[in-house]
């Protein structure tokens, strides 16, 4: 699933994927070698520290100690873009070339989109449910075919900075990608029989936000974020117990018995916003959910997935997005792998989509 809103020309067969998030930036660099994925390293580097915008410049001198991390000389890098500053939607168009969709969805964003979007661009991703694989698509009151497409959009603005901060740091711009189809495209590599034949949600802590998609059989019908992320979880849970924020951070994964009580209450309130996106799905699909997949950093804590699945009422699994990479690590990154890899979700979706 790729909605990079641009593409290089270049051949690719190795790639820098970059997540920025807001605390932490995790990037990996993949290779593709026939079939197969490769990991060759990953980094995990503090976010810059700014006030009201990322600069070029500030991003440029990040991306240069990303890639000094990950000690590689390729230069094709995919950037990761957050909710707050990208759009995930689906839509009804015509059947035509992806190119005329891109430029139907700038001239109107707003009969297809529901929104008014101006000076952004866009991209799609044609999207065909196994239910319908093997039906003609439908038409519309006038005779006209369409298709249901997953459509992706961010500021024109912003793309542009971005592209000019990979060139700024003497990488070469491939694509920026909407953080929310990463984890989708990593749970389809990691696991592709439960992604093609179950009903799932996949459901991403970020540090400002959560995320959940909902695939049917393969298919992304649903998604929604929830303005609660680890971030949230630490201040409440310093402010609870009186301690620092950093003191926080030390324990919320690691001391079960002592935080549970300070957790609950704003676990149980993020509980309750995901319950209401499965239980939309259910009522209107007439399905079931069958498993819920947790990535993000603070997805390694046992008890925060507990709380999770006791409001959710539906096992809640932490997982491996690098399970079908192979690693080329060095042997002091490939012990740390499985510990940091929840981290890594989006990156990785993303590198996949790029390659």
């Amino acid at each position: 699933m790729a909605l990079p809103f641009f593409n290089s020309s270049a051949k690719r067969d190795s790639i820098i994927s970059v997540d920025l998030g807001g605390r932490t930036t995790k990037a990996v660099h993949l290779q593709k070698k026939a079939d197969k994925f490769v990991m060759s390293s990953y980094a995990l580097l503090d976010a810059p520290i700014y006030e009201k915008a990322l600069s070029a410049e500030m991003l440029s001198e990040h991306l240069k100690a990303v890639c000094q991390a990950l000690d590689t000389r390729t230069k094709l890098t995919t950037l990761v873009i957050g909710v707050n500053d990208s759009i995930v939607r689906h839509a009804e168009l015509p059947s035509m070339p992806l190119d005329d969709m891109r430029q139907v969805l700038r001239m109107n964003p707003k009969n297809y989109l529901q929104q008014d979007l101006p000076a952004h661009v866009f991209d799609c991703f044609i999207t065909t449910p196994k239910s319908s694989a093997n039906q003609a698509p439908a038409k519309n009151g006038n005779g006209v075919q369409k298709q249901r497409v997953l459509v992706g959009g961010a500021k024109r603005q912003l793309v542009g900075d971005l592209q000019n901060a990979i060139r700024g740091a003497g990488l070469t711009a491939d694509s920026v990608v909407p953080s929310l189809v990463g984890p989708v495209n990593a749970f389809e590599l990691a696991l592709p029989e439960i992604f093609l034949r179950e009903n799932v949600a996949l459901i991403d802590i970020g540090f400002r936000n959560t995320t959940i998609s909902i695939l049917q059989e393969g298919d992304m019908v649903l998604s929604r974020t929830v303005a609660i992320g680890g971030d949230k979880l630490t201040t409440s849970l310093a402010e609870a117990m009186g301690i620092s924020y950093a003191e926080a951070e030390g324990i919320k994964v690691g001391m079960a018995s002592e935080v549970q009580p300070h957790l609950e209450p704003i676990i149980t309130t993020l509980g309750r916003e995901l319950r209401a996106s499965i239980d939309f799905f259910e009522h209107q699909h007439d399905k079931t959910v069958s498993q819920i997949f947790v990535s993000g950093g603070t997805s390694s804590s046992e008890l925060i997935r507990q709380l999770l699945q006791a409001e959710l009422m539906t096992s809640c699994n932490i997982w491996n997005p690098a399970a079908a990479v192979q690693s080329a690590l060095a042997p002091h990154q490939a012990a740390e792998l499985d510990a940091v890899a929840p981290q890594l979700t989006v990156a990785i979706g993303a590198a996949v989509a790029a390659l």
